[in-house]
């Protein structure tokens, strides 16, 4: 995308951000009162993680925010979406709130908002204190309980400075990666355990966008799902039975219910377990939201899979011979099509791209820089991709990068690099990639046009 005019359809106030997680940027694992996490947990088990890696110093962010802050600055970001951590702040079961966590996002929200750069907290990105996993974890309904509790703390305290929230981050993967492939904290291999955790992690999405709504005025609130196009891998009744179910599996399971539609009927008779619905819980999931964010990182080929574990199916390799390091198909089309879907289908009338990026093997070169052109090519056709979304109607009203720095990637440990940002772990010395200053370039171009 040497021409930037392939982005003129992205409007005037088009928001231009990064994001991050607070367990793969954060470290100081165990600082001012900060408990373990089931990823803390989920790292130290043995064979969980590549490398043996753990989250416990990953990108120092915790000491070292003002120099990501001037990177963002650097980079000309209007936007940065970060995670709060759970266990900073309640670290408990007790519900005994600590200062020293709340004090470090209080910092952290007044630098953004110095800086000029809008911030967008998410409530959870998969750290569950250790704590409450301990009393069940999300297969329990006390656990959406004890997060509108965090939520209301965390309201209070930000809500005067904050106005865009987002519930969860990619429920699914907690649901269904966490505990039903067992390759995610908390690592369990049930499929009742996984439905259930994925009816109480909706929960406290509508327990929590209530707590807002009453806390904050002027919230605009939103959830953010990681979506994938199905596409069959033949044309057999077999193959597109299987891509209905993924298709629920993946993305009406978790579009549906937020949306104020129910859950679909036929993954219900699919998973044949009972959901612990109680009454007032579906009007309380499906309360309207202001924005859907739309995490995108590869479509799913999938084939069926009968003798396989509900929901029968398993994903296939792409025809397309470009993969990224983790390796997922490189395919920006699939964005595209679902920012399409959630306009044309479900009616979103305001969407953010709020993960999209590539992993990558990074070399750093002899003069210190980082040379990233296939990372440089990912982010150009996915923009256009969202460019040529928002020519056909899509209400699209920003981008975050994934992500800001490289960081713990979760089971892949340190491994996998997708930031725009190079870390050198040993150091923590960062370093804008290539393709950090062609975002830069690009939306410095957007804002002069």
């Amino acid at each position: 995308m040497n021409d930037l005019s392939a982005l003129d359809s992205l409007p005037d106030d088009f928001l231009w951000g990064a994001a991050t997680a607070a367990y793969q940027i954060e470290g100081a694992a165990d600082a001012d009162g900060r408990a373990p996490s089931i990823w803390d947990t989920f790292s130290h088990t043995p064979g969980k993680v590549a490398g043996g890696d753990t989250g416990d110093t990953a990108c120092d962010h915790y000491r070292r925010w003002p120099e990501d802050i001037a990177v963002m600055q650097q980079l000309g970001l209007g936007a940065y979406r970060f995670s709060l951590a759970w266990p900073r702040i309640v670290p408990h079961a007790d519900g005994l709130v600590n200062p020293a966590g709340l004090d470090f996002y209080d910092r952290l929200v007044d630098a953004l908002l110095a800086a000029g750069i809008t911030p967008f907290p998410t409530l959870y990105h998969w750290d569950l204190p250790q704590a409450q996993q301990d009393r069940g974890g999300w297969p329990v309904r006390e656990t959406a309980e004890r997060f509108a509790e965090y939520t209301a703390v965390v309201a209070a305290r930000l809500g005067d400075r904050v106005t865009h929230w987002a519930t969860l981050n990619e429920p699914l993967c907690s649901a269904w990666i966490g505990h039903l492939d067992g390759a995610m904290a908390p690592g369990l291999t049930d499929l009742t355990a996984a439905v259930r955790a994925s009816y109480h992690l909706h929960l406290a999405h509508g327990l929590a966008v209530r707590v807002l709504r009453e806390t904050v005025p002027g919230a605009r609130i939103g959830i953010v799902n990681n979506l994938s196009p199905i596409t069959p891998a033949s044309d057999s009744e077999a193959d597109r039975a299987a891509a209905v179910r993924a298709d629920g599996h993946i993305n009406r399971w978790w579009l549906d219910p937020v949306l104020g539609r129910g859950y679909p009927k036929d993954m219900l008779e699919v998973y044949g377990v009972d959901l612990p619905v109680r009454d007032g819980d579906l009007d309380l999931i499906g309360a309207p939201l202001d924005w859907l964010g739309l995490n995108y990182y590869f479509r799913q080929i999938v084939t069926a899979d009968p003798a396989g574990p509900a929901p029968h199916f398993r994903q296939v390799p792409g025809p397309n011979p470009e993969h990224t390091a983790m390796p997922w198909e490189v395919h920006a089309p699939g964005l595209e099509e679902l920012l399409l879907r959630l306009t044309r289908e479900y009616g979103v009338e305001r969407i953010y791209v709020t993960e999209n990026g590539a992993a990558y093997q990074d070399t750093v070169a002899p003069d210190g820089t980082v040379h990233d052109p296939e990372r440089t090519a990912y982010l150009d056709r996915h923009l256009a991709a969202c460019a040529r979304a928002v020519a056909q109607g899509a209400p699209l009203a920003g981008y975050f990068a994934w992500s800001l720095l490289d960081n713990f990637e979760w089971a892949y440990g340190y491994d996998k690099r997708f930031g725009l940002v190079h870390v050198d772990y040993a150091t923590q010395r960062r370093t804008v990639k290539s393709s950090g200053r062609r975002y830069a370039e690009l939306i410095a171009a957007h804002r002069a046009r």
